[in-house]
């Protein structure tokens, strides 16, 4: 009788643990869903607004809406001191510096090679921890790191890239820088001591991303008088931004703490391939078999590179 009685009890005590688990995994595919529509949205987007005033505009929008959210939710202050650093990293490097970049070069860039370059992030991350800290790789680390650039080898060569255009190697090389500054931050993350939580910093990074990139753009691009805000655009921009960004950024805070980073890091992976689908379908971008080597090889370098890290 004892063993009926059990049985029933601890069915009962692993289903909410089950819930929340599949909870967790369905939140966690749609915000890797949206990240990577947001690429060829993205890429619209620029047909019809400067790529500096629309990392700007992304930011901006998404900023407010996470003040709004935090306050909502009482926990809307200035960040403590000990935060600043990490405030200041994440919205100089990762916001600005990242998503800057990434418009530029995607001017001249395909969506398919743009969002694949800015993902390769795990792979510099290697590199920046043994320039930063001389943390030497393992040899599990090395070896990714090996498959991984050789991925990013072909997507930038003249085998797949025609440098001749205008742009392109540019447009490469800024990809790949974005890579890297948001790397730094990733390595800075996982030192860094929180005194608040990622979402009650948020919002004041994205502010410390918006103000410096509005200026930048107001004396690069002009004043946003010539932009036409159609329909179709104050769609594609509150999609890229209150959406892709904030929605999103809420849902990575969390759900991703009932997380491995490991896991985490795999989810990642699926931005990429997500935009990289959805370039093909909405936007008509066509994989030749050396990018779609060089896919093979710059996801599993980034796969063996998240392992590498979880057995470290």
């Amino acid at each position: 009788m004892s063993d009926t009685h059990h049985t029933p009890s601890l069915a009962s005590a692993r289903a909410p643990l089950l819930d929340q688990r599949a909870k967790t995994v369905l939140w966690l595919l749609a915000m890797v869903m949206l990240w990577g529509l947001s690429w060829p949205a993205t890429q619209v987007a620029l047909l019809s607004v400067p790529p500096v005033w629309l990392a700007a505009l992304r930011f901006g929008s998404a900023g407010i809406c996470l003040f709004i959210f935090v306050a909502l939710r009482g926990e809307l202050r200035l960040p403590p001191k000990a935060d600043w650093p990490i405030v200041i990293s994440i919205g100089f490097l990762q916001m600005m510096a990242f998503t800057g970049m990434g418009m530029i070069a995607m001017t001249t860039t395909e969506t398919s090679h743009s969002v694949l370059l800015a993902y390769t992030t795990p792979l510099w991350s290697v590199v920046m921890a043994f320039l930063l800290f001389r943390q030497a790789p393992t040899h599990a680390q090395f070896g990714a790191l090996a498959v991984g650039l050789v991925g990013v080898g072909l997507i930038v060569s003249p085998l797949e890239m025609d440098w001749s255009q205008p742009g392109v190697l540019r447009g490469a090389l800024l990809l790949i820088g974005g890579a890297v500054s948001w790397s730094v931050v990733i390595l800075h993350v996982r030192r860094h001591r929180w005194q608040s939580s990622p979402l009650q910093l948020a919002p004041w990074q994205m502010l410390l991303a918006t103000v410096p990139l509005a200026s930048i753009a107001f004396l690069t691009e002009g004043a946003p008088v010539g932009i036409n805000f159609t329909p179709e655009l104050i769609q594609l921009l509150v999609f890229i931004g209150p959406i892709a960004t904030s929605a999103c950024f809420v849902i990575s805070a969390e759900q991703g703490r009932r997380i491995t980073p490991f896991a985490m890091a795999n989810f990642t992976l699926g931005v990429p391939l997500v935009g990289i689908t959805a370039s093909v379908i909405l936007l008509g971008n066509q994989l030749s078999p050396v990018f779609l080597t060089g896919l093979a090889l710059v996801t599993l370098g980034m796969g063996l590179a998240a392992r590498a890290a979880r057995g470290r």
